[in-house]
């Protein structure tokens, strides 16, 4: 009788990492300049969730510069005008929706399919109606105080507020070490209140302290969601020893502690037979 190899297959983030680190950023205001800056120069990714129908606010970045200044990072919907849309009727909340995507999409050229909830606010019946709208997930307001991966992509709630003990989560989050869990740290907020509170000194220390580490990806909330919807799809033998990704985007995996890559459109052996 031919002997069985059952193995530990692991989902991990790309190049092999199992830590990811995201930002979330609301309202386009002039200092996500600043912010963004920041950003680059460690690496580090976020997604701006804004509105294409308040244009005549000179606190706000123009449209003109979203393209140039956003790139490499994500524009997401905060509905067209900011409204509290649990109070609003349904319908109303499909145009906000819509017509938030439809800007920003004809401003960013790319589908714009995340969203954080404005003023927080959302009900059962929003959540249901967004997949219809195109929207993969939205977040909502408040501090989880965890690192791990959201379960309702409908109700996505970060690990903290940048206000919100940021440097003693990112400490803790650096201290992670079990490979066997995927851990995600995500820090939202808004940029302008950095200048409110003068306390930029906050995020400064925190992205010197989280960037360019080895065991981290750094991404964007849709290139998350993306990543984990590939992940999904990938079909393994009953065995486990091979596995075919019909995905576009490689997946990669811990077999036994070696880490595989499973390039989109490919089949890969995991283990000889």
């Amino acid at each position: 009788m031919m002997e069985r190899k059952l193995k530990n297959i692991y989902v991990c983030f790309p190049g092999g990492k199992h830590k990811v680190l995201t930002m979330s950023y609301d309202d386009g205001r002039e200092e996500d300049r600043r912010l963004v800056a920041l950003f680059n120069k460690h690496g580090i990714k976020g997604t701006f969730n804004v509105n294409y129908g308040i244009q005549d606010d000179p606190n706000r970045v123009p449209l003109s510069e979203y393209k140039e200044l956003y790139k490499g990072h994500e524009v997401a919907c905060h509905t067209y005008t900011h409204p509290t849309i649990e109070r609003c009727p349904l319908e109303q909340v499909v145009e906000q929706v819509m017509e938030d995507r439809k800007g920003l999409e004809f401003v960013m050229g790319y589908p714009v399919r995340g969203m954080a909830y404005p003023n927080g606010s959302y009900s059962e019946e929003i959540m249901k109606l967004l997949p219809a709208l195109g929207i993969k997930y939205s977040r909502v307001v408040g501090s989880s105080d965890k690192f791990g991966m959201p379960k309702d992509l409908m109700q996505w709630q970060a690990t903290c507020h940048h206000n919100h003990n940021l440097i003693e989560r990112g400490k803790e989050f650096l201290g992670l070490f079990k490979t066997q869990y995927l851990y995600l740290m995500y820090v939202w907020g808004h940029s302008y209140e950095f200048t409110d509170r003068n306390n930029w000194e906050v995020i400064e220390e925190f992205c010197e302290m989280m960037g360019g580490k080895e065991d981290t990806w750094y991404a964007t909330n849709i290139e998350i969601v993306d990543y984990m919807e590939a992940s999904k799809r990938l079909q393994f033998s009953a065995d486990g020893s091979f596995v075919y990704n019909p995905s576009f985007d490689s997946v990669w995996l811990n077999v036994d502690g070696k880490i595989v890559e499973v390039p989109g459109g490919q089949q890969v052996e995991l283990w000889a037979r």
